[in-house]
């Protein structure tokens, strides 16, 4: 059901958003948390070691996606809060044929191109040719992922979140039951669980294309799925290649600080793969408020409306606020415990790695939570240029702080917790002065 953010109360329609998402991508998340603990704890350190090494390159390929997505999904809410229908039906079926083009060449080129990558990131010998073998699978499943985020994006724009999360948690269940099957029970180890991960994929996309050809008429376009406007294609790269340069920027920091701990041996790896699924999982509820929030943006900037933009900025750093004390305290307080999850008990040194991370981690959250609501602002209000440059910033300072820590000084894993905090330090230190000017702007 498509929602209109322009009228009504405010709170209630950013957490009637936001939960759906935050369901959807946490269910999203245990595609890679079921990959990382299922053959961390049925086939051993070195196989967790190379689903992590090859994780940060497929991150960065999805996340570049989902940000083309995300930047059409902006257009989509300016035009559905205007109530310009027929343009959103040009820019919907512009989107889909220009994004499928797009996502079999990119496919194709990195399948080719799998072992130079992973020896760029200087990936130990001894684990290269499992991590090339996941990543070959997954990007054959590439053009589903897009479908998926795709259709996602365009219902999340005309204000509907809860379709997309259904659909997710069939597909995110049917991915650990194949998990289990092709890891445990077959024995296929590595490429077998990135095997379930793209056949959960694939039917998450089927089910998405059904619903909306029964039950979503302003998306039951027919012929008109055949409309290409180039002006249109043009206006989308724009909005959506900053978009999807900025969430490669993350996965591109994440990617430079993998080479630093690369060197560091397989133990350093195994943590390091774990807590990024624990960050994953902390940070991406403050991600979908900031999602809501730049939907819920677009609309009412579509409709003109720059005072209820406001209250909403408001609203959503209240919601940021709540969210954050909780999670903070659930990671400081069960470190050992979230560790084990990944690693057997007898992995002692991974563990102990592990925590020296996230207590230090935990109450820094708030950082993130305060960054990314700014971002969702600027997203709803299509000023992406300050989103990326911010997320160029934070990940560069992150990076050299890693190196420098960490290679220079010699210092342990909890140094990568500093790495983060230095960059979120600068994402601020950029975005805070840019929201006063826009704030009086508006005024």
């Amino acid at each position: 059901m498509t929602t209109d953010m322009t009228e009504g109360r405010i709170i209630p329609q950013l957490t009637g958003f936001t939960i759906p998402l935050v369901l959807g991508n946490l269910f999203q998340l245990t595609y890679n948390a079921a990959d990382s603990v299922i053959v961390g704890r049925f086939v051993g350190d070195d196989a967790l070691a190379a689903v992590g090494t090859a994780g940060p390159i497929m991150n960065m390929v999805i996340l570049f996606i989902s940000g083309m997505c995300m930047g059409a999904g902006i257009l989509m809410s300016t035009h559905y809060g205007a109530k310009k229908y027929d343009l959103l039906k040009r820019q919907i079926s512009t989107s889909m044929l220009g994004g499928l083009g797009f996502s079999a060449v990119v496919a194709i080129l990195l399948i080719a191109f799998s072992y130079p990558l992973l020896r760029l990131l200087q990936v130990p010998e001894d684990i290269i040719h499992s991590a090339v073998m996941y990543l070959r699978i997954v990007f054959v499943g590439l053009i589903f992922t897009f479908i998926y985020n795709f259709f996602s994006n365009t219902l999340r724009a005309l204000g509907d979140s809860k379709v997309p999360l259904y659909f997710l948690i069939i597909s995110a269940f049917l991915n650990v039951v194949l998990d289990l099957f092709f890891v445990v029970v077959v024995e296929w180890g590595v490429p077998g669980s990135a095997l379930a991960t793209v056949l959960s994929e694939v039917l998450c996309c089927l089910f998405c294309l059904v619903y909306i050809r029964k039950k979503v008429p302003l998306l039951s376009l027919g012929r008109e799925w055949g409309v290409f406007d180039r002006s249109i294609l043009l206006r989308t790269f724009n909005y959506g290649i900053t978009s999807a340069l900025q969430q490669m920027c993350v996965q591109l920091g994440k990617i430079c600080v993998q080479t630093v701990v690369n060197v560091q041996g397989v133990a350093f790896i195994a943590a390091f793969t774990a807590i990024n699924r624990v960050d994953d999982f902390a940070m991406t509820p403050q991600q979908n408020i900031a999602h809501a929030t730049t939907t819920f943006m677009a609309q009412n900037r579509g409709a003109g409306k720059i005072q209820r933009m406001k209250r909403g900025f408001l609203s959503s750093i209240l919601l940021q606020a709540v969210y954050t004390t909780v999670i903070a305290l659930l990671v400081f307080f069960g470190a050992r415990q979230i560790m084990q999850t990944f690693v057997s008990e007898s992995s002692e040194e991974v563990i102990s790695l592990g925590v020296s991370y996230l207590h230090l981690i935990a109450f820094m959250y708030f950082m993130p939570s305060a960054t990314n609501i700014i971002q969702g602002y600027f997203r709803g209000l299509g000023d992406l240029k300050v989103t990326l440059v911010s997320t160029v910033l934070n990940m560069s300072a992150r990076f050299l702080s890693a190196w420098f820590m960490i290679h220079v000084m010699h210092g342990g894993f909890d140094r990568l917790a500093w790495a983060n905090f230095f960059g979120w330090i600068a994402m601020l230190a950029f975005q805070i002065p840019m929201i006063t000017v826009r704030w009086k702007r508006a005024e």
